[in-house]
């Protein structure tokens, strides 16, 4: 393959010096037929066969770049194992063929040139299957990026089996303006002493040993698909986990509920986050961002006017999703629909990791090395600790009006 390519940059470069030449000689015959009327006989031969051999090497650019792209395409829709030996007998026969190796020895010359590739492309050689059909390269699998409930809340680490640690339940303030010389009111502050446990989070998943080292992506996407999947779970026991056994204690089962502080007219879900970060700001934490379903965020980012205008969305912007100034975490959580979590997620919660998502391969497992299977395990070790519950707020949507 390289020396196929060797060659056709040597034609190339010759093209380049052709033309160059060819066009300074068609200025000259260009000036001449405007002094003279005609071109001398003599002009007019090494014009022709300037162009006859320019031409020629054309020919042979395009007749080289032809069979490289036809290999390739072949070699693209091949397993890995046999796409080596094509490639290995493809170009041998194209770097051996007769006619260009008389072509390589005089590019100058320019002499047109046919190279057999074909012969070595039909399926004889070649597993079933493979010059029948065409195959796409990769893995067609839809995009799953967005923002998840640990890009909000403070991240921390820990190289412990629990997370002890003190709670501040409540603070009642009896400051006041004293006379001199009598004595002081005393203020009153709460605490609590708490131990997280570490949680562990994982899965599994078994191919073998062939199929990995004939197909190099699947191994990158099963990679991204058991990340994916634990950040997912990550995320429910986040926001839902209810303490029990080995879950986590999330942030719902501790907020306090929607309560807002006065009625708006004409109330919808904008309405409602925004009581919401009033609710957290009176708990003397401002909020930090909004947890909602997709289907929620989309209901809000369609609101139009009166007069059908857009009320926030701007279908040609780019920004990201916030409201009110904060950031907008979208779930597809099924429960969530309908439901919103408002609050301080980068002060009043903080995630601990004692072991960042990893993925191990192994061919110990049962009777893996037997087999010629491989086991994929991906896990992660985390502790949540939600160190002002009253700071998240946690309700309903106002159901829309008639009006």
């Amino acid at each position: 393959m390289s020396e196929v390519n060797d060659v056709l940059k040597k034609v190339t470069a010759s093209i380049e010096e052709a033309t160059s030449k060819f066009n300074a000689k068609a200025e000259e015959a260009l000036t001449e037929a405007k002094k003279h009327g005609q071109l001398s006989a003599e002009t007019k031969d090494t014009v022709d066969k300037m162009a006859v051999e320019l031409n020629a090497l054309k020919d042979a650019e395009k007749t080289l770049k032809a069979s490289l792209g036809e290999l390739e395409q072949h070699v693209a829709q091949m397993p890995l194992a046999n796409a080596k030996t094509v490639i290995e007998t493809v170009g041998h026969q194209v770097i051996s063929a007769e006619a260009l190796k008389v072509f390589a020895g005089s590019v100058e010359g320019g002499k047109r040139v046919s190279i057999p590739v074909k012969a070595a492309l039909l399926s004889t050689d070649v597993a079933d299957g493979v010059v029948e059909h065409q195959r796409l390269p990769g893995i067609d699998s839809a995009p799953k990026q967005r923002l998840f409930i640990r890009d909000l809340i403070a991240p921390g680490r820990t190289g412990s089996p629990a997370i002890f640690w003190v709670q501040q339940t409540g603070f009642t303030n009896n400051a006041a303006v004293v006379p001199e010389g009598t004595t002081k009111p005393y203020s009153d502050i709460q605490f609590t002493t708490k131990i997280t446990p570490v949680t562990t989070v994982a899965h599994m998943f078994k191919a073998s040993k062939q199929i990995l080292d004939d197909f190099a992506q699947l191994q990158s996407t099963v990679d991204a698909e058991m990340r994916y999947g634990l950040k997912y779970v990550e995320e429910q026991e986040i926001l839902f986990g209810d303490g029990t056994g080995v879950h986590l204690h999330g942030i719902i089962p501790q907020a306090s509920t929607y309560s807002p502080s006065f009625a708006v007219e004409k109330q919808n879900g904008i309405d409602d986050l925004r009581l919401a970060m009033l609710q957290a700001q009176l708990a003397r934490f401002p909020s930090s961002g909004h947890v909602l379903h997709f289907i929620d965020w989309a209901k809000i980012e369609l609101t139009k006017d009166s007069l059908g205008r857009y009320i926030l969305a701007n279908p040609s912007s780019l920004a990201g999703p916030t409201l009110w100034g904060l950031s907008v975490v979208a779930t597809e959580a099924p429960a969530f629909q309908g439901k919103f979590l408002t609050g301080a997620f980068n002060a009043a919660a903080q995630i601990f990791d004692r072991e960042e998502a990893n993925v191990v391969i192994s061919t110990e497992n049962a009777d893996d090395f037997e087999k010629n299977m491989i086991s994929i395990r991906c896990e992660e070790r985390l502790a949540l600790a939600v160190k002002r519950p009253e700071a998240f707020i946690y309700g309903s949507f106002t159901a829309p009006s008639g009006g």
